[in-house]
């Protein structure tokens, strides 16, 4: 085989390219890491050697590597047996199956050995539902670990539910003072009911045993295999630093650093990550910021196409379904959220958001700001807007996460800067009913404007924030295509939808922009890198209902298959 020839070619399929036409091809061919023609399948077939390996599409859809832009490898991995139980829906169903996990974890146990869980959701838990007034509590936990402590995290990651055991060893009463921007749910009495709500799960985080670094490399590594069935080679480590110590295991903390950096020196990490560095925790301040960035040391990568350090991640207030997002119209129930950074007033906490703002982008640093609430929104948006005036910088490419309640305003001042937009279509379809009782029909409707920002000229990237919901792209489609909710099937907002040309930029050449990187990889062109996946079958012509049944039959990765199912 000469140098030129491909050493892979996919052919007589339909070849997404992504590019800036969305120009379909029929086959692709592949030079060692780099894609080296796109065109018919004549055209493929003259490329072929004799030692060139072709995969007969038959049709079926060739698409870029994925791009989760928010994707929480290290705490996902880590929320996985054997580290977490899964209490989520559907596993559990009500606050009775939940603790018939647990006593049955507990059954296993050594005594005293904490019993760690993920994914509960009081919106499908049957009691919460034929009572609204009913929440979980410590003493249901109690009734099947009175000697264990347990810590089960919410599916948002913004609430823990603990037992009176893990009150107590983590010192946790009726005189315990509020972190800033936490709640300890109380009783009539001022007793903590177990629940901890945003900042003040640290009190209990910060307890749970560590993970070592090889069973982090570990978590990283399963979650990639998984993430190559579902045709995914990319994805941005969305917080690691000082900020995420007390996070599940650390799952946001520094730690995660030598375990990326380990994999990569070892040829071992078989996917490109991009990191925001998390150098303040939630509720923290500018002093934060600058004390974590000074402080911060992560390993360098030899191959900054594989791992590397991107940005910063700020938060900057809670999420909509705690009522902890800072919105300017009341919740259905009363309220308003807050700003979850240091401040004893709301000015005093909107300067101090701005001044953290700041720092980070005088520093170099592209910002990531997780934000829900449009009151909360229109502050971070000005912030990133002061933030240039200070000191201009025209390829910033700050972006707003999640960004639930955007307006028109603020849209149209992250379209004049190049600013962007991180959406969560696969959140949208799981919660979209039960935010009706939240902020009302209308503006539930309204949440996730994916077609409003993309006709303000935002650039919108799409994502998982897994561990939240399942890392899968497929969903995510469908869910922007048609605004359906996973319990009701109705549409939510279709004023909102998109075609599907715009849903599948927002997991490929999207994220590539967001990564400063849409010149290498994203899309199907010659001299990108050669990360392609293979659906099982056509996709344009596909009923949106239809893609989440999509299989992925190949994942090429850096030019080498690392995922295979049932390829002719």
């Amino acid at each position: 085989m000469s140098d030129s020839t491909p050493t892979l070619i996919l052919t007589d399929g339909q070849v997404i390219t992504v590019d800036g036409d969305f120009a379909v091809a029929e086959g692709v061919a592949v030079h060692g890491r780099d894609i080296v023609a796109v065109g018919s399948d004549a055209e493929m077939r003259a490329l072929a050697g004799p030692g060139t390996r072709i995969v007969e599409l038959g049709g079926r859809t060739v698409l870029p590597g994925i791009k989760d832009s928010h994707l929480h490898g290290a705490a996902y991995g880590l929320t996985k047996p054997s580290f977490a139980l899964d209490v989520g829906h559907p596993a559990v169903g009500s606050i009775a199956d939940i603790v018939a996990v647990v006593g049955q974890a507990v059954g296993e146990a050594r005594p005293g050995e904490w019993i760690v869980g993920l994914g509960w959701d009081p919106g499908y838990l049957a009691e919460c539902l034929a009572d609204p007034r009913r929440f979980p509590h410590r003493r249901d936990l109690d009734a099947v670990a009175p000697d264990n402590p347990v810590c089960l995290t919410d599916f948002s990651s913004h609430m823990v539910w603990v037992n009176s055991e893990a009150l107590r060893g983590c010192r946790i009463d009726a005189h315990s003072v509020e972190p800033a921007g936490g709640v300890i749910d109380r009783d009539p009495n001022g007793e903590p009911t177990g629940v901890l709500r945003e900042t003040a799960q640290r009190l209990v985080q910060a307890e749970l045993p560590s993970p070592t670094v090889a069973q982090r490399r570990e978590a990283i590594t399963g979650v990639i295999r998984e993430l190559h069935t579902r045709g995914i080679t990319s994805y941005t480590e969305p917080g690691l630093g000082a900020g995420g110590t007390t996070s599940l295991f650390g799952g946001l903390s520094t730690d995660n650093w030598t375990a990326y950096a380990q994999l990569a020196e070892e040829n071992a990490l078989d996917a490109r990550i991009s990191v925001l560095l998390l150098p303040a925790p939630m509720g923290g301040s500018a002093d934060d910021v600058r004390k974590g960035l000074a402080e911060l040391r992560h390993p360098a990568s030899a191959d900054e196409r594989l791992l590397r350090a991107i940005g910063v991640k700020i938060f900057a207030d809670g999420v909509p379904p705690n009522r902890t997002a800072w919105m300017t119209e009341p919740y259905a129930d009363g309220g308003h959220g807050a700003l979850c950074v240091h401040g004893d007033t709301p000015a005093l906490q909107a300067g101090e958001l701005r001044e953290m703002i700041l720092v980070a982008h005088e520093a170099g640093y592209q910002l990531g700001v997780h934000v829900t609430g449009d009151r909360a929104i229109d502050e971070v948006v000005d912030a990133f807007v002061a933030a240039h005036e200070a000191a201009p910088r025209p390829e910033a490419r700050h972006y707003v996460i999640h960004g639930d309640f955007v307006g028109p305003a603020s849209l149209a001042k992250l379209a004049a800067r190049g600013y962007g937009v991180n959406m969560n279509p696969g959140i949208k379809w799981t919660v979209s009913d039960l935010m009706d009782e939240v902020v009302g029909p209308e503006r539930s409707a309204y949440q996730w404007p994916v077609r409003s920002a993309l006709e303000a000229g935002v650039t919108v990237c799409a994502s998982s924030d897994a561990p939240i919901t399942e890392p899968d792209w497929r969903q995510g489609v469908a869910a922007m295509m048609l605004r359906e909710s996973k319990a009701s099937g109705r549409a939510s907002g279709p004023e909102q939808c998109v075609p599907l040309p715009d849903a599948l930029r927002a997991y490929t050449i999207n994220p590539a922009r967001q990564d400063f990187a849409e010149d290498w990889k994203g899309s199907i062109e010659v001299g990108k890198v050669a990360d392609l996946c293979v659906l099982d079958r056509p996709l344009l012509d596909l009923d949106p209902h239809d893609i989440t049944d999509v299989q992925v039959d190949l994942t090429v990765f850096d030019g080498r298959v690392v995922h295979e199912r049932g390829v002719r």
